[in-house]
């Protein structure tokens, strides 16, 4: 689209395909948006694309062997393979065949080079989901998109949907099937009155919506309050197990069916942060849940009930309650009680998305439930988009993580993965041209959860930016693949988490939340920090793991450094395994981390000419910001734990 950043998907990425001769055969409307793939391809590099012809000498052919299921494009799996001179792609359903496309671009000239056997893919998850937090109207405290850093909302502007720019929707939708991505729920989780109405009355918005990101098969979803049949329908009541309550779910969920068939279904968030939910009227999660599976499952549509309950009016002088153990607890007695079209979605730490976090208990411990995960792409806690700092290597150490001897946590997410979107209406879609490196990343590792996310990121990069220029790959691959590290080196140190500033949590304030009723806690005081979440002495959230993990994390000789200040209140003189206290790593890892950022941006300014100059500058001028808190950062921190704890640092440098 002209004025917008084409991300992962350069004409330049088509030039293979557009200088061949391809062949097309079934029909359907993905096999249709594969053809326009290709054909518009050829038109722009001289190759021919033909439909259902007879065989001949084709470089390309993409080939379904089964019927279309509608509009949902039957299977998802492919196979690709080389021989006689030819690239053959096939694929039981449309959507299969838009994803074989997709591979073709991605291996450019490579998928038409020398001879290779036949390779099958498929997606480990039926569902790959991306929530949008935008408001429909712009919300006093949380703008147009809550928690998100790339401008405005691309679906709604001014109270209504976005009509003008249905065409960038629908380009949206290109970007995320190239990636892997099927689902899309279009509205946050936090659901006010002009949201609500989406159910109803401006279901034809919606509509709108998702027959702009359908062509590429991107089912939608809506979030939805729990108060709805109050709210919406006149009711007394949200009782999810009265009667009327029922039928009135039953009747609305019909009728968005008939305004847009391939509905997905329901994002809900209930009794969490102030949202109703079934607590009111004395039943439980499962009860809530079931009621909208209910109404839904005949269309063959799911709910997806997030799991982040937790008390948020906690007494912050009371070291008992443990935020940390609130899914957990809530969930875990429920285990069996979800309907099958029910997904229960979990975040994948016990927190909220923090630089560091162990994995959830509550994922492996629910084996009759289908649970998905929840990852945030938007980077509230990492950086609100104006730092460099890619989560691909954080995401696959999650999602290869074992809770016990078995199933990793990408294998149990049987319901499947979902990331917050952090997409905007800015030209580079995510604000930081950078952080396109993210929303790409959770595509593929939510197709492939045992990907290795460095050959992704190689990928990306490749696909991004133009192919064969070493220095600009190398430059880019320095730049982004200890961004991660580098982040938490220069901010709160050690699994203990938090730290920012409250309300829009960018920067630093030690403090900030430490005496809020939000359980948020690092409890540093002048003989050491962290949170005691033992069994033995502390809040017991340790003991939720399975073995061998709530042994490891039992133990303060046996805790995992980078979580130990999650698990543990330790002394400033602890020795971690590298050998140093915990004060001095502190103190190094924040220095580290500032300098760190220095090389980074040094590298970057050395890559100008090699780019679009405006994509250049929009990250130069991102480092710039990134440098000074980074800074602010390191001062804060070492500053607070050097007064705290009256030990220098050992190295002599200056903290404040």
């Amino acid at each position: 689209m002209q004025g917008v950043d084409p991300a992962w998907l350069p004409d330049e990425a088509f030039r293979p395909i557009g200088t061949r001769r391809t062949l097309i055969r079934g029909s359907g409307p993905l096999v249709d948006t594969v053809h326009g793939e290709v054909a518009e391809a050829c038109a722009r590099f001289g190759g021919r694309v033909e439909r259902d012809a007879s065989p001949g000498p084709y470089d390309l052919v993409l080939e379904v062997t089964g019927a279309e299921s509608g509009d949902r494009g039957g299977g998802e799996a492919f196979t690709i393979e080389r021989g006689a001179g030819r690239t053959t792609v096939t694929a039981s359903g449309g959507s299969g065949l838009l994803y074989g496309l997709f591979h073709v671009v991605r291996l450019g000239d490579a998928a038409f080079q020398g001879s290779y056997g036949r390779e099958e893919q498929r997606p480990a998850s039926a569902l790959r989901m991306l929530d949008h937090w935008d408001n429909v109207a712009v919300h006093p405290v949380m703008g147009q998109v809550e928690r998100g850093y790339a401008g405005g909302s691309l679906f709604w502007a001014d109270g209504r949907a976005r009509g003008e720019l249905l065409g960038r929707v629908r380009a949206y939708g290109r970007l995320l099937a190239a990636c892997g991505i099927n689902a899309v729920a279009v509205n946050n989780v936090n659901v006010h009155a002009a949201e609500a109405r989406l159910l109803t009355d401006r279901i034809g918005e919606v509509a709108a919506i998702a027959g702009a990101l359908r062509p590429y098969g991107i089912r939608t979803h809506l979030s939805v309050t729990f108060a709805a049949p109050i709210v919406l329908g006149g009711l007394p009541t949200a009782d999810p197990l009265d009667e009327a309550v029922r039928a009135w779910w039953d009747g609305v969920t019909a009728r968005v069916y008939e305004a847009v068939p391939d509905f997905g279904g329901y994002v809900v968030k209930a009794d969490s942060e102030g949202q109703p939910g079934p607590f009111a009227y004395g039943r439980s999660h499962a009860d809530g849940a079931n009621v909208l599976a209910a109404a839904l499952e005949p269309y063959g549509g799911t709910v997806h009930w997030r799991a982040f309950v937790y008390d948020h009016r906690q007494d912050w002088r009371d070291r008992t309650t443990d935020r940390a153990r609130a899914a957990y607890d809530h969930f875990v007695p429920l285990d069996g009680q979800f309907a099958p079209n029910a997904i229960l979605q979990v975040k994948h730490g016990p927190m909220d998305f923090q630089v560091r976090e162990p994995v959830s208990p509550l994922i492996g411990a629910m084996p009759r439930t289908r649970l998905a995960v929840e990852m945030q792409a938007t980077q509230e806690y990492t950086g609100q988009q104006r730092h460099v700092c890619w989560l691909g290597p954080m995401w696959s150490e999650v999602l290869r993580f074992r809770p016990e001897e078995g199933a990793s946590v990408g294998e149990l997410a049987r319901g499947g993965l979902v990331a917050v979107s952090n997409v905007g209406d800015d030209p580079f879609w995510t604000g930081h041209p950078l952080a396109q490196a993210n929303l790409y990343t959770f595509g593929r590792l939510a197709w492939r959860p045992d990907a290795d996310p460095g050959r992704i990121l190689d990928e990306w990069i490749r696909l991004s930016f133009a192919p064969g220029h070493p220095r600009l790959h190398e430059g880019l691959r320095t730049v982004l693949d200890g961004s991660w590290r580098t982040y938490e080196k220069y901010t709160a140190p050690l699994g203990v988490g938090w730290m920012v500033q409250p309300g829009h949590h960018y920067g630093p304030s030690v403090d900030g939340y430490e005496y809020s009723p939000w359980g948020t806690y690092h409890f540093a005081d002048r003989d050491g920090v962290g949170v005691d979440r033992s069994v033995a002495t502390g809040t017991g959230y340790a003991g939720q793991y399975a073995k061998p993990w709530a042994e490891v994390y039992e133990s303060v000789s046996s805790c995992p450094d980078e979580l130990l200040l999650f698990f543990h209140h330790v002394s400033y003189e602890h020795v971690l395994r590298s050998g140093k206290t915990v004060i001095q790593h502190i103190y190094d890892t924040h220095f580290e981390g500032v300098e760190e950022v220095e090389a980074a941006r040094a590298v970057w300014a050395e890559l100008a000419g090699l780019m679009d100059p405006a994509r250049h500058a929009r990250v130069a001028e991102r480092f710039e910001e990134q440098l000074r808190s980074a800074r602010e950062w390191r001062d804060q921190v070492n500053s607070y734990f050097f007064r705290k704890s009256g030990v220098a640092d050992a190295h002599g440098r200056r903290i404040y």
